[in-house]
């Protein structure tokens, strides 16, 4: 399967993507895609190689390939637009420039021969989250050390401190798989904006939102008005979830 050229207009980042043979996140898969040419600047022709998935959701999927230019890796998150639903993640992404959460690098939009329109996220590459290291302890009977903890839910801290009063967005995900993580610095990124939304006060909102054991006791009782508030309460569990080693059934 072939997926044809689709620019998205207004995006500054410029892209002309051609995924070969296949939808484009099978390993062995060639992703080549133009951008920039705006600005006086010269466009600039990217290959990728898919390596393997490394994530997938009712969102999309994610998979970790390699730039042949210059044998980066990175992560290619696929994502199916459905104009039943707003899709702000690129909108958002945009917007975002932080040590505490993943880089976009650059995106382009794709479609299938039925005519599916996919938008595909360049995200820098992070191998490792919160909720596989907290695992990994929990394997061994152990409980991931207090330093660790501190300084994972300090990051956390940082990450909503800027999207939420610099920005103005609530993530509205907080949970250990949306917590990447440098296994060799500890430097965690927050990342997967997929239901990150900028809260407009009376203005309504679903409550149905955030991962199961993450949610905010509001977005329980159904609150279609609420603040960036239920990512802090989030945060809490995390937290909780990784002092305990379990996660916190509330």
């Amino acid at each position: 399967m072939r997926l044809r050229d689709r620019v998205d207009q207004d995006d500054d980042r410029d892209s002309e993507p051609d995924i070969i043979d296949g939808v484009g996140a099978e390993a062995g898969h060639v992703i080549r895609t133009t951008f920039g040419g705006r600005n006086g600047q010269s466009k600039q022709t990217v290959s990728y190689i898919a390596e393997h998935v490394v994530g997938t959701g009712s969102f999309g999927v994610v998979f970790q390939a390699k730039c042949r230019e210059t044998g980066e890796i990175v992560a290619i998150k696929k994502v199916l637009q459905d104009k039943r639903y707003k899709n702000r993640e690129l909108q958002i992404m945009q917007m975002l420039d932080h040590p505490n959460i993943v880089a976009l690098k650059h995106c382009f939009f794709s479609t299938t021969d039925k005519e599916e329109l996919y938008l595909n996220l360049v995200l820098e590459f992070v191998p490792e989250t919160v909720n596989r290291i907290a695992r990994n302890y929990s394997r061994i009977n152990q409980r991931m050390p207090l330093i660790y903890v501190k300084l994972y839910t300090y990051q956390i801290c940082r990450a909503l401190a800027y999207i939420h009063n610099c920005i103005g967005i609530c993530h509205r995900d907080i949970k250990p798989q949306n917590l990447l993580v440098n296994p060799h610095t500890h430097q965690l990124k927050l990342c997967d904006f997929g239901s990150a939304k900028v809260l407009v006060k009376g203005e309504p909102n679903v409550s149905y939102i955030c991962s199961r054991y993450y949610r905010a006791p509001e977005l329980i009782f159904g609150a279609t008005e609420y603040t960036t508030a239920i990512d802090i309460w989030s945060t809490g569990c995390v937290m909780a979830e990784l002092l305990l080693g379990q996660v916190v059934h509330c």
